[in-house]
């Protein structure tokens, strides 16, 4: 090979390898960057994820701290209601007059023949005496909520009351309300603590085919509880009614 040949190629050769280490050096330098960039974005993502991880653990612990509130309130709604049923027992105790805890709410039942008359709606004075005793404790008792709901048997007013109370509803409607006047006017209690209904005959606890189950029926329920369960308690049906609803022949309500 002549001289001038070699040199050329070993030229060539020497250009050609210098390019081929160029390239391999421009190609390990773009690896090196790929491999910060990942790394920098690794870094970013898990100071991403250590910030989540604090925002967790803060909502966790404020969630637990809440949990712990909840459980202090109602171990207090609890005592409330256990202490007011205790005394409610005590000052009402009568076979005419029945309490019951139920969901949070309190109920108490008196029977209409200590309240009013037959077909009345004036307030007799033994019921006065049991809303006046009822108010006494309620005063105890600032932040309860009262519904005082009045409910019929299925008997039809008789003629001679119909231009009063056309119907059960009107009739236990009249009842609820006087309860609530007697608390408020003159038992002192704080009207805006209290609230009034009538069911009429479509609430009833007993069978009102016979003469027990519509005495049983013909009551006011003054129903107890706190100031978040009062909106709803209202249009509540009561947990089981026995009994029909069909109207029979009687002369009185």
């Amino acid at each position: 090979m002549p001289k001038e040949t070699w040199m050329i190629a070993a030229g060539l050769t020497v250009a050609l390898l210098l390019g081929l280490l160029g390239l391999a050096s421009w190609e390990k330098k773009r690896e090196v960057e790929k491999v910060r960039a990942e790394m920098a974005a690794a870094r970013a993502d898990a100071a991403r994820l250590r910030a989540v991880a604090e925002g967790l653990k803060d909502q966790l612990a404020q969630s637990q701290a809440r949990i712990g509130e909840l459980q202090a309130e109602k171990q207090t709604v609890l005592h409330t209601h256990q202490t007011l049923e205790d005394e409610m027992r005590a000052a009402l105790e009568s076979k005419d007059v029945t309490i019951s805890q139920l969901q949070g709410k309190l109920t108490v039942n008196i029977l209409d023949r200590v309240m009013f008359d037959s077909g009345e709606a004036d307030l007799k004075s033994a019921g006065s005496a049991v809303l006046r005793k009822v108010a006494g404790i309620l005063a105890a008792h600032p932040n309860l909520k009262i519904h005082v709901i009045g409910h019929t048997d299925n008997v039809p007013i008789r003629a001679s009351a119909r231009s009063r109370f056309p119907s059960n509803w009107e009739l236990s409607t009249a009842r609820a309300t006087a309860a609530v006047r007697f608390l408020t006017e003159t038992a002192g209690v704080d009207p805006r603590r209290l609230g009034a209904v009538g069911y009429g005959e479509f609430r009833p606890v007993a069978d009102n085919s016979t003469p027990e189950g519509r005495a049983l029926n013909r009551r006011i329920a003054i129903t107890i509880l706190s100031e978040e369960m009062a909106g709803a308690d209202i249009a509540a049906p009561p947990a089981s009614a026995a009994g029909t609803n069909a109207p029979v022949p009687a002369p009185e309500t």
